[in-house]
């Protein structure tokens, strides 16, 4: 007997979700220096941290032998003084896919449906999929969710929709107006989980106060997150903000010191941090035009992207990543699940690894 064999079949279905390669791994496969590898696979944040979290993290070593703040009241208070919340409204989450995995987990099953777009962040089809309920993948329109259709998708056995915007892996981006409109046709027993992971890196101009939606629309769920602009992928650490009927079923399935101690203390630091925030905005902004000349240049289309990477068609992007990587550049390939086999998405990391990744990307090409 396959003990494989007594989990449920959609479960035993499921493709397990692949994370960028780590520059260890690499060097281990290749024998290469780890100091001259280019990650720009996962949209980590290349200035790494600022002062005043790094600061907090080493304040709060001392502790580390004690279990964190199972609530998290401290990260709470400062999310709630921040976006002007109760703090009954907040779920923080290892990371915003655990948040995510919440999402799931408190109202999804067999029997009930998601809805969610082409294209779309890879956790939404698995975190559904886990759950035994039914996936609604809806075409995407210019690589981006159309949102018109989305809402027309919506069933009787629909319990959430999952959007991403900006999109993780296309960069596409809905104006604020466009998603409220969506919002306003869902009916209320559904509730919208608006992603917002890379909100950071949007233009000023573009940043709709989403927060305030929560008011008109109790089944909208926000969830963003510190791996990307704040710069703490590797402690995970991310947050909801949602009717506190919601928050509190979430909390109900919600893993007991999920958040870790150092984590906590961090995000609060980052949180308070809006001058590293706003020059890693400022460094992506040229990062990314670095990116699109070289692209350009190299006469390869690429999906013009609001977030921290870039998508970019390479043709066959299974064995360009390969190349690449014999190089010490890793990227991340966005076929299978994505949908996108000619494509390779790119983090947008200093200027000296964006010219090293366009450099050795012109020199795979010509293999």
């Amino acid at each position: 007997m396959d003990l494989c064999d007594l989990s449920p079949s959609y479960v035993r279905s499921i493709a397990p979700y692949q994370p960028g390669k780590p520059i260890s791994e690499l060097a281990r496969e290749m024998g290469l220096d780890e100091a001259g590898i280019v990650k720009l696979a996962s949209n980590e944040n290349p200035r790494g941290i600022g002062p005043r979290t790094r600061a907090a993290i080493e304040a709060a070593l001392g502790e580390i032998a004690r279990y964190p703040d199972g609530n998290g009241f401290e990260l709470k208070q400062a999310l709630a003084k921040r976006y002007g919340v109760d703090m009954g409204a907040i779920v923080l989450g290892n990371g915003s896919n655990d948040v995510l995995e919440l999402m799931a987990l408190a109202f999804l099953g067999p029997g009930r449906a998601a809805v969610f777009s082409q294209h779309c962040f890879a956790v939404y089809p698995l975190a559904t999929q886990a759950r035994g309920a039914r996936s609604i993948v809806v075409p995407a329109k210019d690589y981006g969710h159309d949102l018109g259709a989305m809402a027309k998708a919506i069933d009787d056995e629909t319990y959430v929709v999952w959007i991403a915007n900006p999109n993780n892996p296309t960069g596409t981006f809905a104006r604020g107006e466009v998603v409220e409109a969506f919002l306003r046709k869902v009916p209320e027993r559904v509730l919208v989980v608006l992603d917002e992971a890379y909100n950071e890196y949007l233009a000023p101009d573009l940043r709709a106060d989403s927060v305030k939606w929560l008011r008109r629309h109790p089944n909208l769920v926000i969830t963003r997150t510190f791996s990307k602009a704040y710069g703490l992928a590797g402690l995970r650490v991310g947050y909801a903000l949602a009717n506190p009927s919601v928050a509190d079923v979430m909390n109900r399935v919600r893993q007991p010191f999920n958040v870790n101690s150092l984590a906590l203390v961090a995000a609060a630091a980052a949180l308070d941090d809006m001058e590293f925030v706003a020059r890693s905005y400022a460094e992506n902004l040229r990062g990314m035009k670095q990116l699109e000349e070289g692209a350009r240049g190299l006469r390869l289309e690429f999906i013009p992207s609001y977030g921290n990477f870039i998508t970019i068609r390479v043709g066959k992007a299974g064995e360009v990543y390969k190349r690449l990587l014999r190089r010490g550049v890793i990227v991340r390939p966005v076929g299978g699940g994505y949908g996108l086999p000619e494509h390779v998405r790119v983090t947008v990391g200093t200027a000296e690894e964006n010219d090293k990744f366009l450099r050795s990307l012109a020199a795979s090409l010509k293999e």
